[in-house]
């Protein structure tokens, strides 16, 4: 999966990392910055999405579609479509030009929306990523869990720095009876729960 990243998707993962990176140093306010995570996150992320069972893929947050580039990867190798799903309207276009450049169009659908509204249709969830704004972490883990399949896979980003903020979804994350959960210190830290 990795050995074989087609060229487009690299040139437009180098492209965020670029933007991303300039966004941070010249001081553009957090809530107008793409805040994607590490190519390392990325990597974590698309093999456990490689690693899940059968079902719908998820993702919360999909800002310009950085983390989608590399689920995609995992989606693609399993004949899998990813449903990524974005809240803010001025990033939606970023995304669309992502896919459209990476070439992923076939393994990815953008939905603009808020996703609290949209999961309730949605069941059979095999894998979630979930990287939206922290305060609403807590409602949509409570939304995904019950409509996920048995081993299914749900990620957490920003587990770590962001650790005081979600301190109650990764508390009840790791006593919540239906998931096998802990924090994994890659990145900005993940929260990696598995449906039992």
């Amino acid at each position: 999966m990795f050995h074989d990243i087609p060229e487009s998707v690299i040139r437009r993962m180098r492209a965020l990392e670029s933007m991303d990176a300039a966004d941070r140093a010249d001081g553009t306010p957090r809530a107008r910055r793409l805040r994607q995570i590490p190519p390392e996150t990325g990597r974590f992320v698309s093999v456990w999405a490689a690693a899940a069972p059968p079902g719908a893929y998820l993702e919360i947050g999909a800002s310009a579609g950085y983390s989608a580039l590399w689920i995609s990867l995992a989606c693609r190798m399993l004949g899998r479509r990813l449903i990524t799903i974005e809240l803010d309207e001025w990033k939606a276009p970023l995304a669309r030009e992502t896919f459209r450049e990476a070439g992923v169009e076939d393994a990815v659908e953008l939905v603009v929306a808020d996703a609290r509204e949209v999961i309730p249709g949605l069941g059979g969830i095999s894998f979630c990523f979930l990287d939206t704004e922290k305060e609403l972490y807590g409602e949509c883990y409570e939304l995904v869990v019950p409509r996920m399949v048995r081993g299914g896979i749900l990620i957490a980003d920003n587990a770590i720095n962001f650790r005081e903020i979600l301190q109650p979804m990764l508390e009840r994350a790791q006593s919540d009876p239906r998931v096998d959960a802990l924090i994994v210190p890659i990145g900005q830290g993940e929260l990696l729960c598995r449906r039992v």
